[in-house]
């Protein structure tokens, strides 16, 4: 059988792969019309968030089994197009936990403590201790937008800091796992006035498209931050924009956004913003492990 590898993927994946006796094509860097041009010849694809697997791709695939995608979410592939062939797609949601919840919390001291800020002008010469006056996490409140697995994650840390901890979920959580984070289920208004800071954890689709825009923004304390490292058009980000020049926040921090890469001007050009391209899943151990879940799974979808 043939896999065709699309994207990077861990090294210990391909190993894992070819000790099976799997042909493997690695194009790390193959564009859609290549991808369209060549997927007849493949048993799978291994994908991550940057390969678009369309219902065109996936009718040009006359022998495709199975997808693999290394890592959590399956919007960037067309799952009523591969159900509807009886192709199985498989991923390893459990595999970016970690990463992103350090990131997480990464984000929040660097917001609180000026850290960017700081870096910035130390570099540009300037000792500027006495502006950087910043805030403990300590004691204070933090709203979590999505209670799945990076949600209990972020919830597990912020309940070691000391933090208050309020949850928001389309689902109901049980009384048992909210006393386990001393956590409390509230809707989203009450997560978004009470917060100091907010944190979204929720699947990419229409259900969660735009669910936070101006009139959410609104609801935050002039002094809350902003977090996201779910998927970029959960916030409506011409509405954050406005939201941070007009200093209805304190800050945000973001590491996915509605078009990547950026291009909106406006939020590059803001200080009470911390950008990053993405890296939510960007550590050695995220990725191994992303890869070699995804490929076991590939591997038993195959039959093998």
């Amino acid at each position: 059988m043939k896999v065709l590898v699309c994207d990077p993927i861990d090294e210990e994946g391909i190993k894992m792969l070819k000790e099976k006796g799997f042909v493997v094509d690695y194009k790390p860097n193959i564009t859609a019309q290549e991808l369209k041009n060549v997927v007849a010849n493949y048993d799978a694809l291994l994908v991550r968030s940057r390969t678009k697997v369309t219902k065109e791709i996936i009718e040009a695939g006359k022998n495709l089994k199975a997808i693999g995608r290394a890592g959590v979410g399956l919007d960037n592939i067309d799952l009523e197009a591969a159900n509807a062939k009886g192709i199985k797609v498989v991923n390893a949601p459990e595999s970016l936990t970690q990463s992103v919840v350090e990131l997480v919390i990464g984000f929040m001291v660097a917001l609180s403590r000026y850290m960017c800020k700081a870096d910035k002008t130390m570099k540009e010469g300037k000792w500027l201790k006495t502006e950087f006056l910043g805030h403990e996490l300590k004691g204070k409140t933090l709203g979590i937008v999505g209670f799945g697995r990076i949600g209990k994650g972020v919830a597990k840390v912020a309940q070691a800091l000391g933090m208050k901890i309020l949850v928001y979920d389309v689902i109901s959580v049980d009384q048992k796992t909210l006393m386990e984070y001393d956590a409390k289920q509230v809707s989203l208004e009450e997560v978004l006035k009470e917060s100091d800071y907010v944190t979204i954890h929720v699947p990419g689709g229409p259900q969660t498209y735009h669910l936070i825009d101006l009139s959410k923004l609104k609801l935050m304390k002039p002094t809350a931050f902003i977090i996201n490292t779910s998927r970029g058009n959960v916030i409506k980000e011409e509405d954050l924009v406005y939201a941070l020049k007009n200093k209805l926040i304190a800050g945000a921090a973001l590491d996915v956004f509605e078009v990547e890469p950026p291009v909106n001007k406006e939020l590059l050009s803001l200080e009470n913003v911390i950008l990053t391209p993405h890296i939510g899943g960007e550590t050695a151990e995220a990725q191994r492990l992303a890869a070699t879940l995804t490929v076991s799974r590939l591997i038993e979808a195959l039959g093998q």
